[in-house]
């Protein structure tokens, strides 16, 4: 099953001439995390960095955010940034679409574990979170291939150096955002 996975996300065609590409691992760091979490099933990506989720359980502790069980959440991954491609009023950016389609093809529909740092929302009344499938980080997933850019925004900062570190990588092999061929290189 995990092999048909793979197959299906390197072979998943985005809005341009790149397909998503996810290939790239972020290392495991479910275990550098505080106790407690929430579980959840993604029911909507809704561009690159933010989900739509039901909370379907949770284990208490720091890590578990303010949330109850058989609510509906908009979710904000925290740490990264994508390319906008449903801010009202703002044309679709360079790599928005591949972003979007980049989280789609690894959490849409899948079972998550959401983990808590600082602050329980922002703005926007989002949940702020670092959201896991298995002991991976999609956040980090989707640095480390190039899909998003890290976005330190204090006082969420836990794994700040985790995200620099993973597109410092993208960017010296040229992946996504960061690859010659895509918005002039300049992510």
């Amino acid at each position: 099953m995990r092999s048909a996975l793979l197959l299906a996300l390197l072979g998943l065609a985005a809005c341009s001439s790149q397909s998503v590409s996810l290939a790239i691992q972020a290392p495991a760091t479910i275990h550098e995390e505080p106790v407690g979490y929430e579980q959840a099933r993604v029911t909507r990506v809704i561009d690159g960095d933010t989900l739509e989720v039901v909370i379907t359980g949770r284990v208490e502790g720091p890590g578990a955010g303010i949330t109850e069980i058989g609510d509906e959440y908009d979710v904000r991954l925290v740490g990264v940034d994508t390319p906008e491609s449903v801010k009202p009023g703002s044309p679709i950016e360079c790599f928005g679409r591949e972003a979007s389609a980049a989280l789609g093809a690894l959490l849409d529909g899948r079972t998550v574990l959401m983990v808590d740092d600082t602050e329980n929302t922002d703005a926007y009344d989002r949940l702020l979170r670092y959201v896991y499938l298995g002991a991976e980080m999609a956040n980090a997933r989707l640095v480390a291939n190039g899909y998003a850019s890290a976005y330190t925004y204090p006082p969420n900062i836990r794994h700040a150096d985790l995200f620099a570190s993973l597109q410092h990588e993208a960017e010296a092999n040229n992946r996504g955002l960061w690859a010659g061929d895509t918005c002039n290189g300049e992510g």
